[in-house]
């Protein structure tokens, strides 16, 4: 065996070669034991023979040599009966007498043994064989021998026999029966070894071609039924356990795998499910495009989603791939509402379900399934909670489903559809109200700010080339702060609202109205004179002498309203000096004592612009000065309130007074000098920073043309150089003061200061509609939400869902987000929640003349 394995181990073989091999050896080793054992027992009994023969002649010699002694008979004659035996048995035996010698004088010590012991000995010392046979005396051996007793050896005889002709004899013979026999061994082993070879040879080649075939999680089960009809007609019950066992090893590799085929079946899918900027303009129809998509993997007829809009209210909305037949339809209907009544959606008659059908392609066959097919073919997952978009069950209804495992993926895809169709629908929404947002403000739904500058420009240009005249009315609330204080913010609220609703009562189809700032609300009259501006200021006035809003104590709380008014082109050619003229018309209105309306007059005019002219003045010298002050407000992080960063605040000091920039920054703008105050600002915070060794955030106001100036970029680097001031501690805040129209070329700009390492911020985040365009077009870092929004989310739902979106879109952007007009600890607590970054208002910290260290708690 230890050869088989040695040459075994240095010989690759087949299991076919070893079958033979192994056979072959075995019967040759046993063919060749057995000669040896038939030559040992032929030998053997060769030996017994001569024995025998040597005992008889020797007892013949005996007999023989006794009586020659009893007849008196000489030594000589004894001699020649001894020859004469020789003579008998030449050829085969030699005879030898060895008389007794004296003791101790005997050469040969086998003989002299024999004396001694008296005791034939047999030897054989191939192809010799010896036998000593000792001659003892006898009664009648005394009188020729005296002085010898009976029992004593008188003589050993030697017989000696050759057996070489035997032997030769005997290996010729068998050599001649190996030969003759020898194909037996061969002729066994080469029939066992084809007999055993033809059947594990082909049982293992069928094997081997279903494990071959095997492409797909499909074919194991053909292969298992396959292997378990065969194994009953195999020779070998080894074989019958390898293929049942395999055939185990098969159903459990179908029970437990997911195939390739499965895999590809499953990403296939998957990928119809990516979400692009194409979902966020109409979710119905990116939800029947997605539906059209996964058609084209597996056939699926309709799909559906539940969503929850209010606490007893939802909203189905079924997606057909093609039209469904009026029965198809009902059948969907009434299958869908008993699901829901399983799961509990409809638990009580106050709940409102409202379905709605969506065909993806209009133009496909009509579709008719029975009860059964939609049943049996409908996959649904529901949940105990609303998730993204409200979004509370869906379902796929196809013919896959009676394929047990594409079932199984379905499944395991339905959460990620429903996750899919629920975030396409919240992003559509956000999107909607995020763009209606943009240019409406939220709680009284009017136009804000930023549009009414927007609209205002473009009634200017309107009006100068139709040559007609228009008028802009500026409203401020009377006492409006002691009503907030009084009855809180949601009665002030309230009061906002219906105020609104009141002036839009009052005014013509096209005439445009904004609220303007908290409680200033300013409006656009286009084609209007004096006269006719002044109908519609009056008619406002008293719809808001003869409003009344009860409070929840049942107090009635009346409206009044300061009202100034400028005209185009007559008191103003620009939108600012416009705005500006009204909104010194309405102080002048609450100088004569409120709820009344200032009529503009020509002293008015001259009034309002020398007080511009002064501002003007009183820039211009204390830019000549240098006489531009950085202030600093701190910005803290919400979770920890350590200080991370600064506001940098622009003030003049101007007759000895600490100016703040909402006095000059629009008389600035409209001189032009903004980039040189930038610019002399800059250089004094970068100074005082140095100085301090503050290394945290210093956030900069800008207006977007400033960035644009061909020199800016040199210089901003140059001042950060010379007062080593790390370019990505620099946080420029772009700001809506200034429109910028070459939107590409303010792009290229701040790639350039990108690439230098500074950072960009987007002030007054969710307040116009541009700063959406620099989100989605500059690479900013920050976003801070508008204050509006912040200071009053925990008493306005709108305020507070505004802020939350503008939060998880920021997230969604990867920039970070600081929430403006922090001014109470709930308030903290509550942007905190949210997953606000930072907090930045007068509860984290006023602004003041001195950088704080960062790390600071405050």
């Amino acid at each position: 065996m230890i050869l088989l394995e040695r040459f075994l181990s240095f010989t690759s073989i087949t299991l076919k070669r070893f079958i033979f091999t192994a056979t072959m050896i075995v019967s040759t080793i046993t063919f060749v034991s057995v000669i040896g054992i038939m030559s040992w027992i032929m030998l053997r009994q060769a030996q017994e023979d001569s024995e025998r023969a040597s005992v008889a002649i020797a007892r013949q010699i005996r007999a023989s040599m006794i009586q020659a002694m009893e007849r008196g008979l000489s030594r000589t004659e004894m001699e020649n009966i001894l020859r004469g035996f020789r003579q008998q048995v030449s050829g085969e035996f030699s005879i030898t007498l060895h008389p007794a010698a004296p003791q101790g004088t005997e050469n040969d010590p086998d003989i002299a043994a024999v004396f001694a012991q008296g005791e034939p000995l047999h030897q054989r010392s191939f192809p010799v064989f010896q036998h000593l046979l000792p001659l003892k005396a006898e009664a009648g051996c005394i009188a020729c021998h005296p002085g010898v007793k009976p029992g004593d050896v008188l003589g050993v005889l030697e017989i000696k026999e050759d057996i070489t002709e035997v032997s030769d004899a005997m290996v010729y013979r068998a050599f001649l029966c190996f030969n003759l026999l020898l194909p037996i061994p061969l002729l066994m082993a080469s029939l066992v070894s084809r007999f055993v070879n033809r059947h594990l040879g082909e049982a293992i080649a069928r094997l081997n071609n279903k494990v071959q075939s095997v492409t797909r999680i499909s074919d194991l089960t053909k292969v298992g039924m396959e292997l378990e009809a065969e194994s009953e007609t195999l020779k070998f019950g080894e074989l019958e356990e390898i293929y049942g066992g395999f055939g185990t090893f098969v159903q459990r590799i179908k029970d437990m795998a997911v195939g390739k085929e499965m895999l590809e079946f499953e990403i296939k899918v998957l990928e119809r499910f990516i979400i692009t900027g194409d979902s966020i303009r109409d979710w119905k129809e990116r939800v029947s495009y997605l539906l059209e998509e996964i058609n084209k993997v597996m056939p699926a007829y309709a799909l559906f989603c539940i969503f929850q809009i209010e606490e007893e209210i939802y909203d189905i909305e079924v997606f057909w791939a093609a039209p469904p037949s009026p029965a198809t339809r009902q059948v969907m209907e009434e299958i869908i509402h008993q699901q829901a009544e399983r799961e509990n959606l409809r638990s009580h008659d106050g709940v409102s379900i409202q379905l709605t059908h969506n065909i993806a392609n209009e133009k496909r066959a009509p579709l008719e399934l029975t009860v059964q097919e939609i049943e049996l073919e409908t996959k649904s997952l529901y949940l105990e909670r609303p998730q993204i978009g409200g979004v509370v069950g869906i379902g796929v209804q196809s013919q896959i489903m009676k394929d047990p495992i594409r079932s199984l993926v379905i499944n395991s895809i339905l959460t990620t559809l429903l996750n899919v169709v629920g975030s396409i629908k919240a992003i559509y929404k956000y999107t909607k109200d995020l763009e209606y947002y943009a240019t409406r403000d939220p709680l009284t739904n009017l136009y804000n700010q930023r549009v009414f500058w927007e609209l205002l420009g473009y009634e200017i240009g309107r009006a100068e080339r139709h040559n007609y005249h228009f008028g802009v009315l500026v409203i401020d609330l009377d006492n409006f702060k002691h009503i907030n204080d009084t009855y809180g913010h949601l009665v002030g609220d309230k009061y906002l609202a219906k105020i609104a609703e009141t002036i839009h009562d009052c005014l013509r189809t096209g005439d445009i109205l904004s609220r303007y700032g908290g409680d200033e609300f300013a409006l656009v009259l286009p084609e209007a004179d004096q006269e006719q501006v002044f109908m519609v200021a009056d008619r406002i006035r008293e719809a808001m002498a003869g409003m009344t809003l009860v409070s929840p104590d049942g107090a009635k709380i009346r409206a009044t309203g300061s009202i100034g008014f400028a005209i185009y082109p007559t008191h103003a050619l620009k939108a600012k000096d416009l705005f500006l003229f009204a909104d010194n018309m309405t102080y002048k209105a609450k100088g004569l004592g409120k709820n009344c309306i200032a009529i503009p007059t020509n002293d008015d005019v001259v009034e309002v612009f020398q007080k511009s002219n002064e501002m003007s003045r009183v820039l211009l010298q204390a830019l000549e000065e240098r006489q531009v002050i950085p202030f600093f407000q701190p910005i803290v992080t919400t979770d920890t309130r350590e200080i991370v960063c600064h506001e940098v605040l622009c003030r003049l000091v101007v007759e000895g007074r600490i100016t703040p920039a909402a006095e000059f920054i629009e008389v600035a703008e409209r001189l032009g000098v903004v980039s040189r105050l930038d610019g002399i600002l800059m250089e004094k915070v970068f100074e005082k920073a140095h100085a301090a060794g503050y290394e945290g955030y210093l956030f900069i106001n800008l207006s977007p043309k400033s960035l644009i100036l061909k020199d800016f970029v040199p210089s901003i680097i140059r001042l950060t150089h010379q007062y080593r001031i790390r370019h990505d501690r620099v946080v420029f805040e772009i700001t809506e003061r200034e429109t910028v129209k070459n939107m590409t070329l303010l792009e290229n700009f701040v790639q350039d200061l990108k690439l230098e390492g500074f950072k960009f911020a987007i002030d007054d985040f969710g307040s116009g509609f541009s700063s959406f365009q620099y989100i989605r077009r500059l690479p900013i870092d920050f976003v801070k939400i508008e204050g509006i929004f912040v200071r009053n989310m925990l008493s306005d739902a709108k305020d507070m869902a505004f802020v939350k979106t503008l939060a998880v879109l920021a997230h969604e952007f990867g920039i970070q987000t600081i929430a403006e007009y922090v001014e109470t600890e709930e308030v903290l607590n509550a942007i905190r929640d949210l997953g606000i970054d930072l907090a930045q208002g007068y509860h984290t910290g006023r602004p003041g003349p001195d950088l704080l260290l960062t790390g600071r708690k405050e």
